[in-house]
């Protein structure tokens, strides 16, 4: 690159920076700068910097929970423009889930118009809301301009703002918090103000207090939207140490009676930060796809309050068992992870436990106290001075009024003149010396004070006063040392405060009353169907185009039933409502049905490939009752097959489970239960062979064995025979022809067999 000699050297230099250590250092500022001022919240405050913005420009604009209320575009416009440069949309959004009493357990933010609802539905534009501080957001603000906290320049450096809030009470837990950074994430619940104050009371009198006593003071979350936590105590003890964990939430809901033996179920309370609407569509879908047949209709009564209305399809239903089966199958039941990794001093992350939050909290508050006690001390000490200079003008009044009225310089007049002292001198530490430039000298401060003193307070009263008030003003600097020496006053300090934030959001409030209980619940097992639902007899029918549908009680299995033009009959059997219905593809994929959700059998039912994901191009080989205990020989065309245990065939989804592998040009083709102690099978070319079941290996999934060898053709038929009771088919008249001399056919598995008897059917079936 060419020099130019009109620029400095160092100014043609390039800086040359492998690429890999300058991606790394730009994406580690990112980083960084994501997680102190997006994502973590500061363990002292509980807030975000978008938060810790919104409530100080909120201040500065004097909305106090007395004042009157403000458009929520100018909040957010002042927000945007002195703090916080980043969408008005998002500054939007964190404002208006600071109001909504269903996402915080204490408002930071009282919202006046459409700020959402627990529907899930968003708040209004901020051009129609209106918003401003909660008495809980003042406590967060208390002491700002007593010089509390630090503060920085705002991101153009004309203003000023806050490091952190005084927090007066333990908002991360008390609010809970969530956010993702990069790398790292945030996830902390909501909890009850009054025992998170007695916690903290517990550790200021107990540091080293046990974990197990800390839980007994603070069980666990306390969610806006109540419900109720199942999670085990061991666990929830483990997660506060850990700083890691999960709790699980239930819904809570109550019998409702309906007379004459009817009942139904009433939802009062969902779990933390679900939809409602979400959730009726969710319960909606449990009932179309039957995956709780205990369940009949879901209804949504709820007004100002919750209220959803679950019916049961019977009056037989127990209704622990269906709310069971709903709390795994639905969102009545979720899961809130615990991840405590907050910004611990403001600067570094960590994952706290419980007990390091919460002393975190109380460091910082003893902090604030120490800040605001000597700020106090500042401005009584300019107050004693100004005292000081106003009694020696009361003593001297003469004099004053005569420098006053004549002197052309009447504050240097009155700083150069020698006065009595008003105060006397220092004879311990505790007592106050007044500053003053020399000996019988007043100060600048003190001749400017006299000469703007007006004139009604020459009156002996005003005099009085301010003895008065300078007495009260010593004892009171005599307590605020004395609480600067001591530890132990701090912490009474800190706790008295915190007694008067238990009596604002106490649990002798509506605010702070406890929302969220607790109860013991295990994991819901997996029940029987007979217990679920009633067992009635049905006939279940399918047409050869796979249109299925079940019939109240056990008809005839011959007579006539009606189908579709152009389509016609190919399964009927006798099953109950309890029972599963296994469907065999010619895929080599078992498909499982229950009794209890088939189609009513008024129609031409429905088509099964839309219960169960089986292909088109696949067609159904059976279809029979699932009987626990049994085995089936499964065999493809090619003639392979095996035993597989009736149990091993029952799948658990709608893609079915996959049990007879077959290759390209070979179907599955024969599913038949092995009752029996040999195997007849028939092949294309009409050669017959028996061999014993034994022969048969037993498989939960695979290609099979080789049944039967032919040259040409295929597998055919098989049945399973009793040999003592010899081999049974029915000839082309519908007679039954029984064969007991099977010696000719008798041979070893795979062997080519030899032709069918005489009068074997030409279809080359057993049935």
């Amino acid at each position: 690159m060419p020099q130019d000699d009109a620029v400095p050297p160092e100014m043609n230099a390039l800086a040359t920076e492998p690429l890999r250590r300058a991606l790394g250092s730009r994406y580690l500022q990112y980083a960084l700068s994501t997680i102190m001022h997006r994502a973590l919240p500061d363990a002292r405050d509980g807030l975000k910097p978008v938060h810790r913005r919104i409530l100080y420009a909120m201040r500065e604009l004097k909305l106090s929970p007395t004042g009157g209320f403000r458009k929520s575009a100018k909040i957010t416009g002042d927000v945007m423009g002195n703090y916080h440069p980043h969408g008005d949309a998002a500054i939007y959004d964190a404002m208006a889930r600071l109001a909504q009493e269903f996402n915080v357990r204490y408002p930071l933010v009282d919202g006046q118009g459409n700020f959402g609802n627990i529907d899930g539905d968003n708040p209004a534009a901020a051009r129609y809301t209106e918003a401003r501080m909660t008495r809980a957001a003042e406590m967060l603000l208390e002491g700002l301009a007593e010089n509390a906290v630090d503060f920085r320049p705002n991101y153009d450096g004309t203003l000023e703002e806050p490091v952190v809030l005084p927090a007066a009470f333990p908002n991360l837990l008390a609010n809970g918090s969530s956010g993702i950074a990069v790398g790292m994430a945030t996830n902390i619940p909501p909890h009850n103000l009054d025992e998170l104050i007695e916690g903290c009371l517990a550790l200021i009198a107990r540091p080293d207090l046990p974990d197990e006593e800390l839980l007994t003071l603070i069980p666990g979350p306390d969610f806006p939207t109540g419900g109720v936590v199942v999670e085990p105590r061991d666990s929830i003890l483990s997660a506060y140490q850990t700083g890691r964990g999960a709790f699980r939430l239930r819904a809570r809901w109550q019998i409702e009676d309906l007379g004459r033996g009817g009942w139904q179920v009433i939802v009062t309370e969902i779990p933390y930060q679900v939809p409602k609407s979400r959730l009726i569509e969710k319960l909606a879908e449990v009932i179309q796809t039957r995956k709780v047949p205990l369940l009949a209709d879901v209804r949504d009564e709820s007004a100002d309050d919750v209220r959803i209305v679950l019916e049961p399809r019977a009056r037989t239903v127990d209704p622990d068992l269906m709310m069971g089966m709903l709390f795994r199958n639905s969102d009545l039941e979720t899961r809130f992870s615990l991840n405590m990794n907050v910004l611990i001093d403001g600067l570094t992350p960590k994952v706290c436990s419980l007990r390091e939050v919460l002393r975190a909290f109380l460091d910082h508050r003893r902090e604030v106290l120490q800040r605001r006690s000597r700020h106090r001390l500042q401005k009584i000490d300019h107050r004693l001075e100004v005292l000081e200079g106003f009694i020696i003008a009361y003593l001297n009044l003469d004099r004053v009024i005569d420098i006053i009225r004549y002197d052309e310089a009447p504050r240097d007049a009155l700083m150069r003149e020698t006065w009595g002292r008003a105060f006397a001198r220092a004879t311990s530490e505790r007592d106050y010396i007044p500053p003053a430039p020399g000996e019988g000298e007043l100060t600048e401060l003190q001749a400017e004070s006299i000469l703007n003193m007006r004139l009604r307070s020459l009156r002996r009263l005003e005099e009085i006063e301010l003895r008065k008030e300078r007495d009260a003003l010593l004892v009171e600097r005599a307590g605020l040392e004395d609480l600067l020496a001591s530890d132990r006053l701090q912490w009474k300090h800190i706790s008295a405060q915190l007694r008067e934030m238990q009596a604002l959001f106490g649990k002798a409030t509506d605010l702070g009353r406890r929302r969220t209980g607790f109860a013991e619940a295990g994991e819901v097992e997996e029940v029987p169907l007979e217990a679920m639902i009633e067992r009635e007899p049905i006939t279940v029918v399918c047409s050869r185009m796979g249109w299925i549908r079940a019939m109240k009680g056990h008809v005839a299995l011959d007579q006539q039933f009606k189908f579709k033009d152009g389509d016609e009959g190919r399964f009927a059997l006798h099953a109950e409502t309890t029972d599963r219905i296994v469907l065999f593809g010619s895929n080599g994929r078992f498909y499982t049905l229950m009794g209890a959700n088939l189609p009513g059998g008024r129609g031409m039912g429905e088509p099964v490939r839309l219960m169960v994901d089986l292909p088109n191009e696949a067609e159904i080989v059976d279809l029979f009752t699932h009987r626990p205990g049994t085995k089936l020989v499964v065999a493809s065309s090619a003639g392979d097959g095996f035993l597989v245990p009736a149990e091993e065939v029952i799948a658990q989804t709608r893609s079915g489970k996959q049990v007879l592998n077959v290759r390209d040009g070979v179907r599955a083709q024969i599913c038949r239960p092995a009752t029996g102690d040999h195997l007849a099978v028939v092949g294309e070319n009409r050669k017959l062979l028996i061999f014993p079941l034994a022969e048969l290996p037993e498989m939960a999934r695979g290609k099979g064995v080789r049944l039967q060898a032919y040259k040409d053709g295929g597998l055919s038929d098989l049945a399973t025979i009793t040999l003592a009771e010899g081999l049974r088919w029915k000839d082309p008249a519908g007679r039954t022809r029984t064969e007991t001399d099977l010696a000719e056919w008798i041979g070893r598995r795979a062997s080519a067999g030899r032709m069918a008897p005489r009068g074997f059917p030409r279809d080359n079936r057993f049935t």
